[in-house]
């Protein structure tokens, strides 16, 4: 049995030795990849936001097939006076709704602690709230308008975020949750003509659609029902006296309030969990670091509330807090989901052998802090650690952020004595190159997914030759301007996405050097021309 086939079939959760943090993306899609067989899903819970997108740009990277949903927190604190930002709300939404069918292919969900111990709208919810829009539809432009605001949309002169529509005579421009771009309705009447998508930054159509799924912008509706059972509720809980509360008289008329979605309790029948969304199919994963973070979560959610009821008075306009259970998973809440199904869990360290532990036996990145410290050159220290890596039979591959950058790196690397290997764009090319390759030999992929760290490769000073500094060739009294020129060219070249070389170079100073023969080059007042200075 493959340590995938175990993890798959384990009844009992696991413990995931030895799986760093760089290997966890690759994981998470093998293990994406091996649910899908089983027609199921893999969940993967991330301490936070930031680790739960790393996570996802970097499984994107290593498997462009996969289908990546994230479903992020509140961009708020507990029981605060701000509402969540429409771009995390339409992106939970979407996630919930893409939960609905069945998946098409692999899939992965990255989430986070704080948002999977926080309850959310019921898969029955989810569906009612949907809509599907497309040519030949009819619907009154005014009714139209109506829903989106009630949905959570807040109207703006012009289209640029997830959340926001406009309505421009018979155009109506929306960005909806869960849409890669916004979208424009062209209105014959109250027939809708055509669909067209259009990127929200520069306003320019892309090309028409079929139609598109409406989803709501909002976790908290401001719908009849809902406006209904808020009142009554409200009333109920916090007694007659709380009706001259603003958050009371903006939701009586219909009207969206800063922070109201905290007491989105009294919105719904009833809430949820994320885990009630996933099928019994799905495997979940969590980071080692999602055990303080929910010690944490807890903690502050605790002390939120406390404060918020110190603070409380019967005076109209007091912050009156819901019960945190009410909005929140308590902490033996969250012990008890877990108990329920294998969760696994993810951790960088070795571990007991032990029949509940799986050791993985991937080792984390070389660290180039000490050479750093020490005032080595971290060129040539990354030159001998690629060089004694070839020599064990291992194959290296080196990523840089952007292709300029991965372009300055290769050439600084072939200065210091690494001049063999390939460029290649993403990680499919690379792995086709790896087995092919004789002897030690290295990659470059565009994007920052490495076995090394990258920040730790900035210049240091060489120590090998005299005038080279900071991995720069020693400039020559003859042609320094030509110098500048060629490694502007090859930066110019990099960011805008053209390949770099010296027929790039030569092409790009040919272009921008006036002629040194026979015409007077004008210059500044002021300013001396001669072989240390460029020509303006």
């Amino acid at each position: 049995m493959t340590d995938l086939d175990r993890i798959l079939s384990a009844s009992e959760a696991l413990t995931l030795s030895r799986a760093p943090m760089g290997f966890q993306p690759w994981l998470a899609a093998d293990l994406a990849r091996a649910a899908a067989a089983k027609r199921g899903r893999l969940v993967f819970v991330a301490a936070d936001d930031q680790a739960m997108q790393s996570l996802a740009d970097a499984a994107r990277f290593f498997a462009p097939e996969l289908t990546v949903l994230t479903f992020p927190a509140w961009d708020c604190l507990p029981y605060d006076r701000a509402s969540p930002a429409l771009r995390a709300t339409s992106e939970r939404l979407a996630t919930l709704h893409a939960l609905q069918g069945k998946p098409r292919g692999p899939v992965l969900v990255a989430t986070t602690v704080n948002a999977v111990t926080q309850r959310v709208l019921t898969p029955f919810r989810i569906r009612q709230l949907v809509a599907r829009l497309a040519p030949g539809e009819r619907v009154d432009r005014d009714r139209l308008a109506a829903m989106l605001q009630a949905n959570g949309y807040v109207r703006t002169d012009t289209v640029t975020e997830q959340g926001e529509y406009a309505v421009r005579g018979s155009l109506v421009d929306l960005y909806p949750a869960g849409e890669p771009h916004a979208l424009r309705l062209d209105f014959f009447g109250d027939e809708i003509e055509s669909v067209r998508q259009f990127d929200a930054t520069d306003q320019r159509t892309i090309g028409p659609v079929d139609g598109f799924t409406l989803l709501p912008a909002s976790e908290a509706l401001l719908d009849e029902e809902t406006i209904k059972r808020f009142r009554g509720r409200y009333r109920e809980r916090f007694g007659a006296s709380a009706t001259g509360d603003p958050i009371y008289q903006a939701v009586s008329d219909g009207r969206r309030l800063a922070g109201m979605d905290h007491w989105l309790p009294l919105f719904e029948e009833r809430l949820e969990t994320l885990f009630d969304h996933l099928a019994p199919e799905d495997l979940i994963l969590r980071e080692a670091g999602s055990i303080k973070a929910a010690e944490a979560r807890f903690e502050a959610i605790a002390d939120y509330h406390a404060n918020r009821v110190r603070a409380r008075t019967t005076d109209p306009g007091s912050y009156r807090p819901l019960e945190p259970g009410e909005l929140y998973l308590a902490a033996d809440e969250w012990r008890t989901a877990i108990a329920d199904r294998p969760i696994h869990l993810v951790t960088p360290f070795a571990e007991p052998e032990s029949a509940r532990v799986l050791d993985l036996g991937v080792d984390g990145a070389r660290d180039f802090a000490p050479e750093r410290t020490q005032g080595v050159n971290i060129y040539d220290a990354v030159i001998e650690h690629v060089e004694a890596l070839g020599k064990a039979g291992k194959r290296v591959v080196l990523a840089s952020y952007s292709t300029g950058s991965r372009e300055r790196f290769a050439g600084l690397l072939a200065e210091h004595g690494l001049d063999r290997g390939d460029l290649v764009e993403d990680w499919q090319s690379a792995i086709t190159l790896l087995p092919l390759a004789e002897g030690p030999g290295w990659g470059l992929p565009r994007k920052e997914k490495t076995m090394a760290p990258r920040p730790e490769l900035t210049p240091a000073p060489s120590r090998k030759r005299e005038g080279r500094q900071y991995g720069r060739p020693r400039r020559t009294a003859a042609r320094p301007w030509l110098h500048q020129r060629r490694h502007r060219a090859a930066d110019r070249a990099g960011h805008a996405g053209r390949p770099a070389g010296p027929a790039a170079e030569a092409q790009e100073v040919g272009r921008r050097l006036p002629r040194r023969t026979g015409d007077a080059q004008p210059r500044r007042p002021g300013r001396p021309y001669g072989p240390w200075h460029r020509p303006l």
